[in-house]
């Protein structure tokens, strides 16, 4: 028995009953849902990034047309033409995003790379087209709703608070979850990850990296599908959005900034994804730029995301090489916090200076009032970030030289080791 990987496991299962119970507001539960849809849309997505090398701009499509196809689904349970639970709602999205997807990745599969994502590109473009001209469908601007109370209640479950609906897909996202990673055990799994390293190896010894592709296509595709069902039952509404270039990008946007290379590493992203459209949005009209940066930062300094991050300071501890560190941490910290806020402050000026010059000349940033008129308010962001960036490059000139330091101990480590084995 794998004790690491149950306690993993239980941990997960019990972070998810108990989530609601630590945070029991109405908007909490409600993100706590959005989180849970994420989190299967993010690992489908990862399933064609991260394990298939197929970078997708068209993962919405799947997303989407599953909850187009699922909201139409309830609003027949409604009409008693469909005899099924309600809680099987996200299955039925599952089934048409798979359909979806042995319709469409049949084509897109049958090239890699970069004809690839323009394929996908071309594709999502094409299905937000047909979203506003085939209202009969997608409803147009308005979209399609439903209601999920459908039916007497079933041990008094009717899914119309808002906590019962959070159980429900929280169950689909435990599960998901774990489908979603045993397939990565499988030798499907193990053979699209050979496609991603080296089709040509892969079709040297006998296989079609073309029908890996698309079986892991089609797969990525049900898992997206159900995501897209669970959508429809928290929001109870599809409307042209969710199949939008938008959406397809915040898939991809936080699935790498969580970590594409590592399994959990889309969880991470899909917990920032629905904190930064939901909270962070409310704070500032700007929250699009600092997404924006945040992900130059990331390919810049940690291309392999916020979980290979984890994995490579849980790698130093294990070793006792983590509190070498600690303090070039801080320092890197420090300063980075300096420079955002100076360049957060000029951008929340410039954004008051273009889009709300009419509710006077003061803006409110980090409790201090800053006087747009004034050249000592721009002055002083300019020199506070600017100060802030050469901290920074000075502090992580000196971090790469600990860290490099610290690798080679790890190393020598390991080699002694397997001498003396």
């Amino acid at each position: 028995m794998n004790v690491g990987r149950w306690a993993v496991w239980g941990g997960f299962a019990l972070v998810l009953l108990a989530a609601p119970l630590l945070f029991s507001s109405s908007l909490a539960v409600t993100m706590l849902s959005q989180i849970g849809i994420a989190i299967v849309a993010c690992l489908s997505y990862n399933m064609l990034l991260g394990q298939g090398g197929m970078l997708s701009f068209g993962h919405a499509v799947y997303t989407g047309l599953g909850a187009y196809v699922a909201i139409h689904a309830l609003n027949a349970m409604s009409a008693g033409a469909l005899p099924i639970p309600v809680s099987l709602l996200p299955l039925v999205g599952g089934v048409a995003g798979m359909g979806f997807a042995v319709l469409l990745g049949y084509v897109t599969t049958r090239k890699s790379g970069t004809p690839f994502a323009m394929i996908t590109l071309g594709l999502a473009e094409l299905v937000f087209a047909m979203s506003l001209m085939v209202p009969e469908f997608f409803g147009g601007e308005a979209g399609v709703s439903g209601n999920r109370v459908v039916g007497k209640p079933v041990w008094g479950i009717s899914f119309g608070p808002q906590l019962q609906v959070y159980y429900l897909l929280a169950a689909y996202t435990f599960v998901c979850t774990a489908a979603m990673f045993a397939f990565t055990r499988t030798p499907l799994g193990r053979m699209l990850n050979a496609v991603r390293d080296n089709a040509e190896r892969v079709a040297f010894v006998g296989y079609d990296p073309q029908r890996v592709r698309y079986i892991a296509f089609v797969i990525a595709g049900f898992f997206a599908g159900v995501s897209g069902g669970m959508y429809a039952l928290n929001f109870e509404i599809a409307t042209a959005e969710v199949v939008g270039a938008a959406r397809s990008g915040a898939y991809l946007l936080f699935t790498f900034v969580g970590g594409a290379t590592i399994f959990f590493g889309p969880i991470v992203g899909a917990v920032l994804m629905v904190l930064a459209t939901v909270l962070l949005s409310e704070f500032t009209k700007a929250w699009l730029l600092y997404l924006g940066l945040l992900f130059l930062f990331m390919v810049m300094y940690a291309p392999g995301g916020i979980a290979s991050l984890l994995l490579m300071n849980l790698r130093l501890a294990a070793f006792g090489r983590l509190r070498a560190l600690w303090t070039a941490y801080l320092a890197l910290g420090a300063a980075a916090m300096a420079a955002l806020a100076g360049a957060g402050a000029l951008v929340e000026m410039v954004y008051h200076l273009q889009l709300d010059a009419a509710l006077g000349p003061t803006v409110r940033y980090l409790g201090a009032t800053l006087d747009i008129r004034h050249v000592d308010s721009w002055f002083g962001a300019v020199l506070v970030m600017a100060v802030g960036m050469a901290l920074f490059e000075l502090v992580r000139r000196q971090f790469v030289q600990q860290w490099g330091e610290a690798q080679a101990a790890i190393e020598r480590e390991l080699s002694r080791r397997e001498d003396s084995a």
